[in-house]
């Protein structure tokens, strides 16, 4: 199994701790990361999904960053258009795409979800591509 990690890089620090869950779990998983796609920030996340999709070099995406809620709506609009585009890209390209963006009120928050333990999301989305990967091969799915 080829990954992708793109990764969206607006707070570096906990994108680091994301991208070292997401590794520990896709090489327990038998994975191998064959990309690592930097973006400035989760605005960009769905746009280098698809283009890692669309060159061949990965059967699945792992998609990690964070948006923390700020004064203004922005941080409304950046949560729905990267959820959103996550997915459109893997239902449109058959790559499974995993959704590994934290979405808090807090740099605190932020931290406590992107360590290790049970709030580990870089972890838990490199899981949720191995499962549809899995699944996938299961299904002899071609899309």
């Amino acid at each position: 199994m080829r990954v992708a990690l793109a990764v969206a890089r607006f707070y570096d620090e906990l994108a680091e701790r994301l991208v070292a869950g997401a590794r520990v779990a896709l090489e327990e998983g038998g994975a191998e990361v064959v990309e690592v796609v930097d973006v400035p920030g989760a605005y960009e996340l769905p746009m280098a999904a698809k283009l890692v999709a669309d060159s061949g070099r990965a059967d699945a995406v792992v998609c990690l960053g964070a948006v923390i809620r700020g004064e203004t709506d922005h941080y409304d609009w950046v949560c729905g258009a990267c959820a959103q585009g996550i997915k459109d890209v893997q239902l449109a390209t058959g790559v499974p795409c995993a959704f590994g963006v934290l979405t808090v009120d807090t740099y605190e928050q932020a931290l406590a979800r992107s360590g290790e333990g049970k709030r580990d999301s870089g972890r838990h989305a490199a899981e949720a591509v191995l499962a549809l990967l899995a699944i996938k091969q299961r299904l002899g799915a071609t899309v």
